[in-house]
């Protein structure tokens, strides 16, 4: 399995970005999918997840901000970030398991993305 993540830059606070990280290799609407993000110095924690069936979760630091959605036809999972701080530069990385359940607890994941850098100037 390959996932590709896409979409980080460097944005102003205010703004907004999209990453996306499409899946291959794997019948992708049979797995729950996460976003997780790691900034300098700080342990990796989880953003965002959805489930096969699109029942989502996000951490209290994004809820209202940050949309994630699934694309079954483009084996694609989207994190649109709006409203973003300077707390939230970090390199995210999409994260593939069977269920959410095994992605919010951030262990034993089966799969992740190579990372893509976010950046937001205060």
């Amino acid at each position: 399995v390959q996932l590709q993540a896409s979409g980080g830059g460097l944005v102003q606070a205010g703004g907004s970005l999209r990453l996306a990280c499409v899946v291959s290799g794997r019948a992708f609407r049979a797995y729950a999918l996460g976003w997780f993000r790691q900034a300098p110095g700080k342990e990796r924690e989880l953003v965002s997840g959805i489930s096969r069936n699109g029942s989502t979760y996000y951490a209290a630091s994004v809820k209202d901000r940050f949309t994630i959605s699934r694309d079954n036809a483009k084996s694609t999972v989207y994190l649109q970030m709006n409203s973003l701080k300077a707390e939230d530069t970090a390199v995210y990385y999409c994260a593939l398991d069977e269920t959410l359940a095994t992605i919010r607890r951030g262990r034993a994941i089966d799969a992740w993305g190579q990372g893509t850098q976010v950046t937001v100037s205060s």
